[in-house]
């Protein structure tokens, strides 16, 4: 146990609001709980001020949050606003990590990866102090197959308390849950095998041929939620009474530019084609199936992420330019995201004019925090061009009121991330949010696809209720898939 220090200030510069409060009061008594709070809550304010309260009340010696490593750097000026505290922060020095565990500092931040290369010297750590852990993101250790989650699952009994948060902790698919849950109550609620939660909430591509399989499915999903309610919470933007502006989502529909539908075509039918790489003509071979789910969006993005060679303009470049160009007239910032770095690159010159700035995971943190500083802070820069992988957490963009999703991948937090990047605290104009979707592409599958994640995710999460999701869910993506996977297929 640590000693008392003379003077310490455990007092928050500033009180939450009342749904924060009242979150707080609900488990801090807990030896583990779940903060399923929406994104742009403020989750990271309930975390700091519960540290708080724990160490103010001798529940605990130190509060270890685990974020990301490119929320490090937010968490330290989030922790700097509401408390009088200063933050120890562990990396990749071995030697600097030493003497910060061994310093009384209350309170810790460290990154995933660096928890599973200091596992050894944390477990030691853990014997001979109080120490509560908050994942920040949780779903970070969704996969209970990862060696990342399985060094967080052997932490877990060492530590006096253990939080978990995250606004999407249905990341992308209903089994998502079953890891983070397992960090807290070693299987308690959820069972201990994997396999067997998830076979009973899976969204796979035959549930349109089976309304039996449906029923069962809608069944499954809403009994999650009831396991760990006991030490769960979790608020909406609606069910917290935050008066946020609206947020508008519209879909644009485009079409190929012709050189861009014949290499869609010949993906889609031949499973080949043949393309410039790296300055060679290669026949690129999407036989494997997900290689050609991923080179189908690419050319409905920009074929030129598939052939170096392409010079038209793709379908949807000239309705971004208009979206673009439309929202900064009014005297508006615009976000767009892509799923791929060499978009980034691309979309960043083409909106030049808007003295653009771009972040993708190619980027040190260092010139991706300098960019989001210039985004946010610089009159001029109008647009900023991101990944999900890169931006789409921890991040308040509110001074931008429009996001434009050029792209989707398959994942449903990148999609809820990124877009409520804009939608949060402090926002005061309506937000829009656009889709650009190909006609007749892998577009339309993914936007169906994501649209069936959010509504399991939703009801696991206890949004909406069962019959809510039996009234809305629709399972037509299955279908969509194998029309589009089906190269001998007639032309619709």
């Amino acid at each position: 146990m640590l000693k008392p220090i003379r003077n310490l200030d455990l007092s928050a510069r500033f009180s939450g609001y009342a749904y924060q409060l009242e979150a707080i009061e609900t488990v801090k008594e807990l030896e583990y709980s779940a903060l399923f709070h929406e994104q742009g809550l403020g989750k990271t304010k309930i975390g700091i001020d519960l540290s708080l309260e724990w160490i103010k009340g001798n529940v605990v010696d130190c509060v270890m949050i685990v974020t990301k490593r490119s929320l490090i750097a937010n968490w330290l000026e989030e922790i700097s606003n509401h408390t009088h505290l200063q933050a120890k922060v562990l990396g990749q020095d071995r030697k600097a990590n030493f003497f910060a565990l061994n310093s009384p500092s209350r309170i810790f931040l460290i990154h995933y990866e660096a928890v599973r290369s200091e596992a050894e010297r944390l477990e030691l750590f853990l014997k001979t102090r109080r120490v509560a852990v908050i994942l920040d993101e949780a779903q970070k250790i969704k996969n209970p197959e990862s060696q990342l989650t399985q060094s967080f699952h052997a932490l877990s009994e060492h530590f006096s308390r253990r939080v978990i948060m995250t606004g999407t902790p249905v990341a992308n698919r209903p089994e998502d849950i079953w890891a983070q849950i397992f960090f807290l109550d070693g299987g308690q609620s959820l069972g201990s095998n994997f396999e067997e939660f998830r076979s009973d909430i899976q969204l796979d591509n035959n549930l349109h041929e089976d309304s039996g399989r449906q029923s069962e499915l809608a069944t499954g999903l809403s009994s999650v939620f009831e396991k760990i309610r006991p030490f769960t919470v979790r608020e909406t933007k609606d069910t917290a009474g935050i008066e946020l502006p609206e947020k508008i989502i519209s879909s644009v529909r485009v079409f190929m530019e012709p050189k861009q539908g014949v290499l869609y075509t010949k993906i889609q039918r031949e499973l080949s084609a043949e393309v410039t790489q790296d300055g060679q003509l290669v026949v690129d071979n999407a036989e494997a199936v997900l290689k050609r789910i991923l080179r189908l969006v690419q050319i409905a993005s920009n074929p030129k992420l598939v052939d170096e060679n392409y010079s038209a303009e793709p379908g949807k470049l000239a309705e971004l330019r208009r979206i673009v160009a439309d929202a900064t007239s009014q005297g508006s910032k615009v976000i767009i995201w892509t799923s791929f770095v060499e978009n980034a690159e691309w979309l960043c010159s083409e909106m030049s004019a808007y003295r653009a700035v771009r972040v993708h995971g190619a980027m040190d943190i260092d010139t991706r925090n300098q960019s989001i500083e210039t985004f946010k802070h610089d009159e001029d820069a109008l647009v900023l061009v991101a990944t999900p992988g890169a931006a789409k957490e921890g991040l308040t963009l509110t001074m931008a009121n429009h996001a434009v999703f050029y792209d989707r991948s398959f994942s449903l937090d990148d999609y809820l991330q990124a877009q409520d990047r804009i939608h949060r605290i402090s926002q005061t104009q309506t937000c829009q949010i656009w889709n650009l979707i190909c006609n007749d592409t892998v577009d339309e599958w993914l936007d169906s696809l994501l649209a069936a994640k959010r509504l399991a995710a939703q009801l696991v999460q206890s949004d909406i209720t069962k019959e809510e999701y039996e009234r809305l869910a629709n399972y037509e993506f299955g279908k969509v898939i194998s029309e589009i996977l089906d190269p001998n297929r007639e032309p619709a």
